[in-house]
């Protein structure tokens, strides 16, 4: 199975910006639809971004569309999650995950759930 890892988070002013990375561990991330959630404190966990293995197809949640980009860098072997113009309500967990049935945006739809990282937005 693989295991996948997230790096990236930390503390950003809002208008500022951060750049996740999620790298499968002993495995090529390109094998996989990759999706990107979060989860804030009391919230649950809500789809944030994905993009297919083939074709590099991308899906966004309408709260970050136009903000955040999805993108594979397949020579360093991850997926990335670059996110601009971030707001306090962009603070929660961040995880990464492979998709069991392409883009989907339910929890459900994915598996393999790297262990987050935080990432603080202030104002």
């Amino acid at each position: 199975q693989v295991q996948l890892v997230e790096s990236g988070g930390g503390l950003a002013q809002a208008g500022g910006s951060l750049r996740l990375s999620c790298a499968a561990s002993g495995r090529t991330t390109n094998r996989y639809d990759i999706g990107w959630f979060r989860q804030a404190p009391g919230k649950e966990r809500e789809f944030v971004a994905g993009i297919t293995r083939i074709g590099g197809t991308t899906n966004y949640a309408g709260s970050v569309k136009g903000r955040f980009t999805i993108s594979r860098d397949n020579a360093k072997n991850t997926v990335s999650l670059q996110m601009n113009s971030l707001k306090p309500e962009d603070t929660a967990v961040y995880y990464c995950a492979v998709g069991r049935y392409g883009l989907g945006n339910r929890q459900s739809d994915y598996g393999s759930w790297g262990q987050g990282t935080q990432v603080t937005v202030s104002s």
